[in-house]
């Protein structure tokens, strides 16, 4: 029989591989990206919308299966397609303008950003070991910035600082979606919210693919080389979608955010390696600054469960007690 602090390692180990099988999905989805760039192949809407279709089908049937009412107003779900939608164009645009690094380096402006929605919108609160956190991450990012403007990214893009002022554009819709998402999530249910958000974010970049990107399909010449890094691009994110719920129910949002961030990690290791490309100094140091400030603000979530451990314990022992108190009474 296992005993109690058996299953913790397990679900530690568990967690571990997931994570880390979430961090190559993202890194994954950088590296087909920047293929279909390097190719010369301009379609972000495109590449997102089979993911969306994915989505749709695989969620949607099992909402059709459950015959149960939306527990959430549709139009809720319209906005945050809209949002989605427009985070993936904006981040897989910019692999037409910067590097694969830079854009797994800058995508970590989300977590700010979502922290500022969260304390606003959701009144979350945030202690000061997690603002140090951001306050690192962001010196990094800025790193990244000057790094590009000072070197040109010499191997990453045509215009750096255009593709960096977008992925920060993306990162921050990322953010108001991932909000978004967690009030849904807590309020509605997550198989819908998967499901509508496949069918309104399969909708938009349908009209939005027959607007902007119409002509760019029809320049493309087909062929496996051109094909798999759409299909690949498109599994891996309905892939990261449908298992980023299971980590955090399993491990939480520390192990989440530990995780993902060997993605740039995994990021510089394929620039290197199957690039064959130069990575500028501070690009180190801006890594650096990045790991060293996620890891300083995940550590926040473990002080906080401990307290709420803890005051979850002292509740239990009261009412013991007080249960006790009442027994010895009768």
């Amino acid at each position: 029989m296992l005993t109690l602090d058996q299953f913790r390692n397990k679900n530690t180990l568990i967690g571990l591989g997931l994570g880390q099988f979430l961090s190559l999905l993202i890194t994954s989805t950088g590296f087909t990206s920047s293929e279909l760039a390097k190719k010369g192949i301009n379609a972000p809407t495109s590449q997102s919308f089979l993911n969306y279709v994915f989505l749709a089908v695989v969620y949607g049937s099992i909402v059709l299966y459950r015959r149960e009412a939306l527990k959430a107003k549709w139009y809720y779900y319209i906005l945050l397609g809209l949002v989605d939608v427009e985070a993936n164009f904006l981040v897989v645009k910019a692999y037409q303008y910067t590097s694969l690094t830079s854009v797994m380096l800058l995508d970590c402006w989300s977590i700010p950003c979502v922290m500022l929605f969260t304390w606003i919108f959701l009144k979350t609160k945030y202690r000061l070991l997690k603002i140090t956190g951001v306050l690192v991450c962001l010196a990094g990012l800025v790193l990244v910035v000057f790094s590009d403007v000072h070197a040109g990214d010499r191997a990453g893009g045509s215009n750096p600082r255009t593709g960096d002022l977008l992925v920060i554009a993306g990162a921050t819709l990322y953010a108001v979606s991932n909000v978004s998402e967690e009030f849904l999530v807590k309020n509605a249910d997550r198989v819908e919210l998967m499901a509508m958000l496949g069918v309104f974010g399969g909708i938009i970049s349908a009209i939005q693919i027959s607007i902007l990107e119409r002509n760019e399909l029809k320049s493309i010449h087909w062929s496996a080389g051109a094909a798999l890094p759409f299909v690949g691009f498109a599994v891996a994110m309905f892939l990261f979608y449908s298992l980023v719920p299971v980590l955090l129910k399993i491990n939480g949002s520390t192990m989440l955010n530990l995780s993902l961030l060997t993605s740039d990690m995994w990021a510089v290791l394929i620039r290197i390696f199957a690039y064959h490309e130069k990575v500028d100094w501070m690009y180190y140091v801006a890594f650096g600054a990045v790991v060293v400030g996620l890891i300083i603000y995940s550590g926040g979530d473990t002080n906080e469960n401990e307290d709420h451990l803890h005051l979850a314990e002292d509740a239990n022992q009261r009412q013991h007690d007080e249960e006790a108190t009442t027994s010895g009474k009768s």
